[in-house]
Formats: structure tokens, C-alpha cells, sequence
């Protein structure tokens, strides 16, 4: 037979009861709060990883820009050096690609290029040796500019009508051009020396042309 239930083994099953109920509800409290720490933690790794990728991101542009103003300056200045060495500058080909196992910031390293290239083989003035030259291409450019205008006039000659009256407008125009071929004479002179043209250079090529044409004018008389 069933033996009853007596109040002390009813009291301590609710005791027992209330001591269960407790444990489960402290078990549910910490349960959650260790959930609530790794939803935290992880919206934290998110938006570090977040905050992080935005980081790189901006890095990779930045990389990209550096990249391209670095080749773009690299070819500017490897047009400048085929343009100071000339001729033997069309060898040179394309601008080479990047160099390995180079350290350092690429704009300071362009920078210093770009003032080698300032210093070296700068453009000068040509010397007062080369005054026998220049008054050589201003003479030749008003000989060679004399005969055209000799040609044009003989030719005015033997034709009758306008041409007879225009070709020797012609012809003068034509003569009075030895000043300007002069200069482009002298021009070539002073680019194969790679020197620039200043004031005093201009002066005697202009000065031996004009000299020339008159003489030459004075004697066809």
C-alpha cells in the first residue's frame, strides 16, 4: 500500500521545488546575459571589420591615385629627357615599368629626378665664339632668299603683261626674307648646341643679313 504523503515530505518537495525554480531561473539569467555579451561583441567585431574594410578601401584609392600621377609625372619626365638628348633621344624607347626593391617616397624621388633634369644640359646662351657662325646664317640666309628674288625677277622678265609687273614686287618680298631664314638658320645652330637664342645672338645673325641683302642689292644694280 501507498504510504500517504506526510506535510514534512510536502514541505520539503516545495522547498525543493522553489530551490529548482531558482536555479533555473539564475541558469536563464546568466544564459542570457552571456548572450547579450556575445551579440555585443560580436556587433562590435562587425563594425570593426566594417570600419576596418571602409579603411582599406580608402587606402586602395589613395594607392591608385598615387599610381597614376606617379606614371603619368614618370612619363613627363622621361618625354623631357628624350627631348634634351635630341636625336639620340628617340633610342630610349617607352618608359620603363617600376623598379623592384625601391624604398622611399616616390613623389620625393620624382621630385629629385625632375631637378637633376633642370641641371642638367640646361638651355644656355650661346658664346661670343659663335658670333662668326650666327653672322654666317644671318650672310647665307640673305644669299639664299637674294638668289630666289634674282630667280624671280629674271623670270618676271621674260614674261610680259601682270607678271612682268608682279614678279618683281615678288621678287623684293621674297629677298627681304633673308633675315628671317637667317634666324631659322641659326636657330638649328643654336638647338644642336643646346643653347637658346638670346638678344645678342638675334642681333648678329640680323645685323650680318641685313648687311648682306643691302650689299647684295647694291651690287645687282
Amino acid at each position: 500500500m501507498n504510504q500517504p504523503v506526510t506535510s514534512e515530505t510536502y514541505a520539503a518537495q516545495v522547498r525543493r521545488l522553489a530551490e529548482l525554480t531558482d536555479r533555473v531561473r539564475t541558469q536563464r539569467a546568466e544564459a542570457r546575459t552571456w548572450y547579450d555579451q556575445q551579440c555585443a561583441a560580436a556587433e562590435r567585431a562587425v563594425d570593426e571589420a566594417a570600419e576596418q574594410l571602409r579603411y582599406a578601401e580608402q587606402e586602395t584609392v589613395d594607392a591608385r591615385e598615387l599610381v597614376e600621377r606617379v606614371d603619368a609625372e614618370a612619363a613627363h619626365l622621361w618625354q623631357q629627357l628624350r627631348a634634351r638628348l635630341g636625336a639620340g633621344g628617340r633610342r630610349l624607347g617607352a618608359p620603363p615599368g617600376p623598379a623592384r626593391d625601391v624604398s622611399g617616397d616616390p613623389l620625393l624621388l620624382l621630385h629629385g629626378v625632375r631637378g637633376l633634369l633642370d641641371r642638367t644640359r640646361q638651355p644656355g646662351e650661346l658664346p661670343a665664339s659663335a658670333n662668326p657662325l650666327l653672322a654666317l646664317c644671318g650672310a647665307a640666309g640673305a644669299a639664299l632668299m637674294f638668289a630666289l628674288g634674282a630667280g624671280v625677277r629674271v623670270l618676271g622678265a621674260r614674261n610680259g603683261g601682270d607678271l612682268a609687273v608682279g614678279l618683281p614686287v615678288l621678287a623684293l618680298v621674297v629677298t627681304l626674307l633673308g633675315p628671317p631664314v637667317g634666324l631659322a638658320l641659326a636657330k638649328r645652330l643654336a638647338d644642336r648646341r643646346h643653347a637658346v637664342l638670346s638678344p645678342r645672338p638675334v642681333t648678329v645673325v640680323l645685323v650680318a643679313a641685313l648687311v648682306t641683302t643691302a650689299l647684295l642689292l647694291v651690287l645687282a644694280r
